[in-house]
């Protein structure tokens, strides 16, 4: 018996082979993986309602961001390319070296649809490609997964002395924040030049003074006007500043470019090269880090590509029967980790595209144990009856109007706290719908349009009707659906991550009744361990900045309990 490996998948023969023999079966199983390929990308036969060569043919030579699709509409990979066609291409047309690559031929293997959105330049789709790659996490992205994000630039313009600092995060602090920005060296270098150029400060302390300055040598080689000491007036120098900071946003960029595309030119004919080339750098570096690029919110982006939500939309209303678009779709997800961490979310769509203000988590509280169905009925209840409930004007309801026609009446009015949705969408099949028709009963919106999408199949299941809804692999109104889908699920998981990462920096000093986030760092950082903790006195942990002897006493004695 010999044993033979090939494409990652061992095989067994009970005569030896010779080396040619060996080669033919080799070449023969790696055929049989190139025709699996060949066949899903279309170049042999064609797939089911998605020609994706055809799609590729009719994609533009224009920089993008695309998103490959499996079977299952799940987005399991996202590029981007300076060239939408000739990138895609790679997929569609592969060459024999491109194949070589296992990982490369397992994702086109499991490719059943794509979809791209264009954009201006280069450094866009590096922003948008990282925005969905976080968004979405696809299986076969590796890079960008984690929680590191293209730098911004913070402009301090609160302060009484303002600078520049580069962060990560967007934080609702009353600075201005510029970015981001993908070239990280390129935004470094250029921010060094504008503090030299405009003479800012860039010490960080709050409201630097003498003190500060005795330890600050900018200003003796010209880096700084030195605003602390008063060699500049406050007003003086936040002139110098808000200068600098129209050169980021726009103003004169021409006239510095020149300035500076001028001093290059008089240092080399003074053959100053060494001048001349940091000159050079400092140009690039700011032509890059300033060339235009627009920042995109999450969801579906305004953008051209292959997605259209208004004819989504209206391709969703008809396969639907409905009388028109529904212009507001709310969609219910469960996320179970364990017992401890159920959590549901809803999102909402308006005119197909994301609502991100509408959204809304809950953590499950009545159910005992992982139960969907129990689960989903709590969500919805919750969800519909505040709606109900705080719809002070429902008591001025006639008689013969329905409670959610007149509910949909008053939010046309805008007289509704909450604009009831047009169309209500429950992740799951028959189980999770019946529970949500079961529960608009209950609080008097039975009327409300209310449909099941089933995962495994993709099909759409309608209240008391026992055969669903297939609607086609390519279809708008399908990928409609499997976006509004998508975003409740990456949302309910997202929350279960964040409450399992909380759950994880808590500690067992929580407990105790008079615990603070502050005492207990201060605790930790002191003693180390919860043992370490136990082993002081009473007077020891008094010691600490901010803890009473009483108050130590009491803790004391509760770690002597428990």
């Amino acid at each position: 018996m010999m044993k033979y490996e090939v494409q990652n998948a061992k095989y067994e023969v009970d005569s030896p082979l010779s080396r040619t023999s060996y080669f033919v079966f080799r070449t023969f199983v790696c055929h049989i993986s190139y025709f699996k390929i060949f066949h899903r990308i279309g170049i042999i036969g064609r797939m089911a309602k998605v020609d994706l060569k055809e799609k590729w043919r009719k994609s533009p030579h224009r920089p993008g961001v695309y998103l490959m699709k499996d079977d299952g509409g799940g987005i399991i990979y996202v590029g981007k390319a300076k060239d939408l066609k000739r990138r895609l291409s790679n997929y569609f047309a592969p060459s024999r070296a491109t194949l070589e690559n296992s990982k490369t031929r397992a994702l086109i293997a499991a490719i059943a649809d794509f979809d791209y959105y264009e954009v201006r330049n280069d450094q866009e789709a590096l922003i948008l490609e990282q925005k969905l790659i976080k968004e979405y996490r696809p299986h076969y992205n590796v890079q960008l997964r984690d929680d590191k994000r293209y730098l911004l630039l913070r402009a301090s313009r609160q302060e009484a002395l303002p600078r520049f600092s580069l962060v990560r995060l967007r934080k609702d602090d009353g600075a201005r924040y510029i970015g981001p920005f993908v070239h990280s060296t390129a935004l470094k270098e250029t921010v060094e030049w504008l503090n030299h150029r405009f003479r800012l400060r860039t010490c960080t302390c709050r409201h630097p003074g003498e003190e500060q300055y005795r330890h600050c040598h900018d200003d003796v080689i010209r880096q700084c006007s030195a605003p602390c000491i008063g060699r500049i007036s406050a007003e003086a120098y936040r002139a110098q500043f808000d200068a600098a900071l129209a050169v980021l946003e726009g103003g004169a960029r021409k006239e510095h470019i020149d300035a500076l595309t001028q001093e290059m030119m008089a240092a080399s004919d003074a053959l100053d090269f060494e001048r001349a080339a940091r000159l050079r750098d400092i140009r690039e570096n700011i032509l890059k880090t300033l060339e235009p690029a627009r920042r995109f919110t999450r969801g579906t982006p305004d953008l051209p590509g292959t997605v259209n939500p208004e004819a989504d939309l209206a391709e969703l209303a008809a396969a639907l029967g409905m009388p028109r678009p529904p212009a507001v779709m709310e969609c219910f997800d469960i996320s179970n980790l364990s017992d401890n961490h159920i959590v549901a979310s809803m999102v909402r769509f308006t005119n197909g595209k994301p609502d991100n203000k509408a959204y809304r988590r809950y953590r499950i509280r009545g159910v005992e144990g992982q139960n969907d169905f129990a689960s989903m009925l709590e969500v919805v209840r919750r969800r519909y009856s505040r709606i109900v409930h705080e719809s002070a004007a429902l008591f001025d309801k006639p008689a013969d109007v329905g409670t959610y026609a007149w509910l949909q009446q008053l939010s046309a009015e805008g007289k509704a706290p909450i604009t009831v949705p047009d169309l209500v969408v429950v992740d799951g099949g028959k189980g999770q719908l019946a529970i949500a028709v079961q529960v608009l009963a209950e609080v008097g919106l039975g009327d409300m349009p209310v449909i099941g999408l089933a995962k495994r199949d993709e099909e759409v299941f309608f209240p008391h009707a026992s055969t669903p809804l297939v609607l086609g692999k390519d279809s708008g109104a399908l990928k409609l659906l499997q976006r509004l889908r998508d975003e409740a699920h990456r949302f309910a998981n997202n929350y279960n991550e964040l409450l399992v990462r909380k759950r994880v920096r808590e500690s067992k000093l929580d407990a105790f009744p008079g615990m603070t986030p502050k005492r207990k760092e201060l605790l930790l950082a002191r003693f180390h361990t919860i043992p370490g903790i136990r082993a002081r006195s009473a007077a020891d942990i008094a010691a600490l900045p901010g803890i009473s002897q009483a108050w130590a006493e009491k803790f004391t004695a509760w770690l002597a309990e428990n």
